[in-house]
């Protein structure tokens, strides 16, 4: 009797532990849900404290370190330790699925597709779980990597299992059709989530943020989905944190509003700190700014929050304090994962590096990572063209024409500018043959336009100073015949007459051609007869025979930029 109380004991015991574990276990996914990925860990450790061997916990804990968006390499380092560590003792596929997932994130593509196949086949491909860990892992649109059609497949699969009604498969489900880029499958899965729970906050916000990524013009249906999202649950912070980033750059106050109610809603950790000291910069108080960074940078001990050393390069960068930009963005380098880095880092690093003379070569390294992380073609002409305007700005213009050229080079259409811009600072460095080369490339690109050949032409004088190799005549003559046929002289005026101009003195001095040299100073007078040059020049040729004896013509300066 004694016996079977205690073991009748031992299992009420058991069975109370157990229950209170999944209580406890839903309490921490309801954390995740939340945001709250502080309080998640806190709940999960607490579970494996009391029972080791809980496998669910586990992974929701592995889950709550590489969920962030702010997460670290360290943090997916200790997930995988943690998942390899119960995996020794335990064969749960659910485990195995997260596996798979730290591959994915580390860019172990194949690995992560075998042990998400082998948790499927484990589970038989029943079980809900691991299908929904799987179609979350690679349907993320917030990940890099990842397979949205895979995961579209298996989230799909999770909805046939017998009494199906997760809302976070539907969710997950929805989240993959965004990362393929149907939106319309993705607001329907979203939509099914809400027909089985009209307050599921995430669903709605969801699909607020399918509308808000087409821009500024559908606020008004976004921010319907946002409130909707606020109303049925106010608790739920990932709309608040958008809400404010939303309006961070153009309403502060409104901003302000959003953030108080997101940080009243938020577990205090380094990232509230940062964003603390995000709204005094939208405030415009960049040295108080720069305080708080370094008051939550002390805080954060050996391992301060990244984000923090670039939001004080801004500060900095506000303050026009070039040295104290570059030791922020040293450290915001050194702390931060290589993933959360942007293009626009580096373009702000390298600009104030060629602020300090000696770091043009380090500024060129950083402008080409910035060009090689982006793929967007108007982006990547954008950061080329900072560092060459940097340039054209101290007359360095050799350096400006090589980063216009990788301007050429990238875009699959240059035009007009593109090519002047390149041609014409090869042209000011003396750089005379890449100029042709580039010249070239605008004549034949622009055979109607004066202005390709007018600079070939340029070049080659600049080579040929003596004219005796006669290099830029052909040129000229090219850029005459193509100007005379403009309509509007007004627009090619200036180089009919630098080309006029020159063939006058060629043929005068170097030709001893007296009638050809007439030709082109009748042309000139044509199309200003008041030029008072040409009217002397006319007047000198017809009374000197440059072959008994000749006398130069007087020099004119030529136009010294087309």
């Amino acid at each position: 009797m004694i016996t079977l109380l205690r073991i009748s004991l031992v299992i009420i015991g058991l069975t109370t532990i157990t229950s209170m574990n999944a209580q406890t276990i839903d309490q921490g996914k309801r954390f995740l849900y939340y945001e709250r990925y502080k309080s998640a860990k806190d709940v999960f450790q607490k579970v494996l404290a009391t029972d080791a061997n809980n496998d669910e916990a586990a992974y929701w804990l592995g889950q709550a370190m590489i969920l962030p968006d702010d997460r670290t390499s360290k943090d997916i380092a200790d997930a995988k330790a943690l998942y390899q560590s119960k995996l020794a003792s335990s064969n749960s596929n659910l485990l195995v699925a997260g596996i798979g997932h730290i591959e994915l994130l580390e860019g172990n593509i194949r690995d992560a597709r075998n042990h998400f196949e082998a948790a499927i086949s484990l589970s038989q491909g029943k079980s809900i779980p691991v299908l929904n860990a799987i179609g979350f892992a690679n349907g993320n649109p917030d990940a890099k990597n990842g397979d949205p059609v895979y995961a579209i497949e298996k989230l799909k699969q999770a909805t046939q299992i017998k009494k199906f009604n997760d809302l976070d498969v539907l969710v997950n489900l929805g989240d993959a059709y965004r990362k393929n880029g149907d939106g319309g499958n993705a607001i329907l899965s979203y939509q099914a989530a809400l027909t089985i729970n009209p307050k599921y906050a995430r669903a709605n916000y969801r699909i607020g943020r399918i509308y808000q990524s087409q821009g500024r013009a559908q606020e008004s249906i976004f921010m319907e989905y946002y409130n909707n999202a606020i109303a049925s649950d106010p608790l739920y912070a990932p709309v608040y944190l958008t809400l404010f980033t939303f309006n961070y750059e153009t309403n502060v106050p409104v901003a302000a509003e959003y953030f108080n109610k997101w940080l009243s809603n938020s577990d205090e950790d380094e990232k509230t700190c940062f964003y603390r000291a995000s709204m005094k910069y939208a405030e415009g108080l960049f040295m108080e700014t720069i305080n708080k960074c370094n008051e939550c940078i002390s805080a954060g001990g050996e391992s301060p929050y990244p984000n923090l050393f670039g939001l004080k390069a801004n500060a900095y960068n506000k303050l026009k304090d070039s040295i104290k930009v570059i030791e922020s963005y040293t450290e915001y380098f050194k702390h931060q994962s290589i993933d959360k880095i942007v293009s626009a880092d580096y373009v702000e690093y390298a600009k104030n590096l060629l602020k300090i003379p000696g770091n043009e070569t380090q500024a060129g390294l950083f402008i080409d990572k910035a060009v090689a992380l982006d793929s967007i073609e108007s982006n990547k002409v954008s950061y080329i063209k900072s560092i060459a305007t940097i340039y054209e700005s101290q007359k360095k213009y050799n350096d400006a024409a090589q980063w216009y050229m990788k301007i050429i080079l990238i875009k699959r259409n240059s035009g007009k500018l593109d090519l002047y811009n390149a041609g014409y600072n090869y042209f000011r460095s003396a750089g005379y043959d890449s100029a042709i080369l580039v010249f070239n490339m605008y004549a034949q690109k622009f055979p109607e336009d004066i202005f390709g050949n007018y600079m070939i032409a340029k070049s080659n004088a600049a080579i040929d100073t003596t004219g005796n190799l006669g290099l830029a005549v052909p040129f000229y003559l090219k850029a005459i015949e193509i100007g005379e046929k403009e309509a509007d002289k007004t627009k090619v005026k200036d180089k009919l007459m630098g080309s006029y101009q020159y063939l006058i003195e060629y043929y005068y001095n170097k030709m001893k051609d007296q009638e050809n040299a007439l030709i082109y100073v009748d042309k000139a007078m044509a199309l200003d007869p008041t030029d008072t040059q040409m009217i002397t020049n006319k007047d000198f040729i017809m009374k000197n025979d440059p072959k008994n004896p000749p006398k130069k013509v007087p020099a004119t300066k030529q136009p010294t930029k087309p």
